[in-house]
């Protein structure tokens, strides 16, 4: 499935959870947008990479579930930017080659409410389908990255498209305002699809790690 045909699913899946949430929560049930940035990364040792900024966007739903606790689910649309290292013809000056990675996430959260409709703890499960980690530059395409003989930048754009994580975070605010900051490790490897290429013969390993700091408008 594109990422295209990805977005207008869980649009359509978030508009009908959401539809359904109101008949079903008795409380309290909000619709929000949100957007802020999120700072990435993966944790491996088979590059050199280094944090960069993007930014996400998208939709969420905040329904009250038992007691203390409310149940957290939505659409977040995120552009991940990444930096690996690298140079030209392997020998030349370390550069820090950028790379971009679209994807989209879906979550379901549990909330624990430490202050009711103020101040919050969350965690929970994420599905994350993305593009490939493409370059934001086509002429460091041919760089070799750090590390390596013959590995090139544009040889490590086509990573896994289906990703696990868990996340959890804070947060705080008013009841039609609030802040939120995760942190979403990745569970997969989300560069195992490196591996069906024999790159160097070399086992690729890494795992996202990204936090996402976002305003929130309930409606």
């Amino acid at each position: 499935m594109c990422l295209k045909n990805l977005v207008f699913v869980t649009v359509f899946v978030f508009i009908f959870q959401g539809v359904s949430a109101q008949r079903n929560y008795t409380d309290y049930n909000l619709l929000g947008v949100q957007g802020g940035v999120a700072l990435f990364d993966i944790n491996t040792s088979d590059l050199v990479t280094e944090q960069q900024t993007g930014f996400a966007a998208g939709f969420t739903t905040r329904g009250a579930f038992y007691e203390k606790f409310d149940l957290v689910y939505g659409i977040t649309f995120v552009s991940a930017n990444i930096g690996v290292s690298g140079a030209e013809l392997g020998v030349g000056p370390k550069e820090i080659i950028k790379y971009n990675i679209p994807s989209a996430q879906l979550n379901l959260l549990g909330s624990f409410n430490i202050i009711s409709q103020r101040l919050s703890v969350e965690f929970g499960p994420l599905l994350n389908i993305n593009g490939k980690m493409k370059l934001n530059n086509e002429r460091f395409a041919n760089y070799i990255l750090d590390g390596y003989s013959t590995l090139r930048a544009q040889d490590i754009e086509e990573i896994s498209t289906i990703n696990f994580r868990v996340m959890g975070g804070l947060t705080a605010g008013l009841e039609k305002f609030r802040v939120s900051a995760h942190y979403q490790y990745g569970v997969t490897n989300m560069l195992g699809k490196l591996n069906d290429n024999s790159l160097e013969n070399q086992d690729f390993d890494g795992h996202s790690s990204t936090i996402v700091i976002t305003g929130i408008i309930y409606f």
